[in-house]
């Protein structure tokens, strides 16, 4: 069997990881796009997101930062886990709003990874900058690949 290439090995993690991620999907995100080392996801702010301000609550727009920060730093097919992230929310997200991130990796060596995270609305507004800390389990697999 031909080896798969990165592109299709991130594309088959993101499927693996999807069917068993009961968070990003039960808060309606949807993976845009995967590929080595980079994702984007997109997930839009529902009433049941807003907190007594009316506005999307902070650990949400995490939630959404952290899962792009999961699909892209696990896109090379060994296991990686957050060991730590922090995020500065610079806008409200309001019900409606469509918002999106885009994660890339900023260096990977050894088993540690550091990437950024940037969540926009629709009309291309900062929203949040996350920054993620990753630690691979070297030689565990997310998905098998046949």
């Amino acid at each position: 069997m031909t080896e798969a290439n990165p592109q299709q090995v991130a594309e088959r993690v993101r499927d693996g990881m999807l069917a068993d991620d009961h968070a990003t999907r039960m808060l309606g995100m949807q993976v845009v796009e995967v590929g080595p080392g980079r994702a984007v996801i997109r997930m839009t702010v529902r009433q049941d997101m807003l907190n007594g301000h009316a506005i999307c609550h902070g650990g949400l727009i995490a939630t959404l930062a952290d899962s792009t920060f999961a699909f892209a730093c696990n896109s090379y097919n060994e296991l990686s886990v957050a060991s730590g992230f922090s995020i500065d929310l610079l806008a409200p997200g309001r019900l409606g709003d469509v918002l999106t991130a885009t994660c890339l990796e900023v260096a990977k060596g050894g088993r540690t990874g550091l990437y950024d995270s940037e969540v926009c609305n629709q009309r291309g507004e900062r929203i949040a900058l996350f920054r993620g800390r990753s630690y691979t389990a070297r030689g565990k697999p997310v998905v098998l690949l046949d």
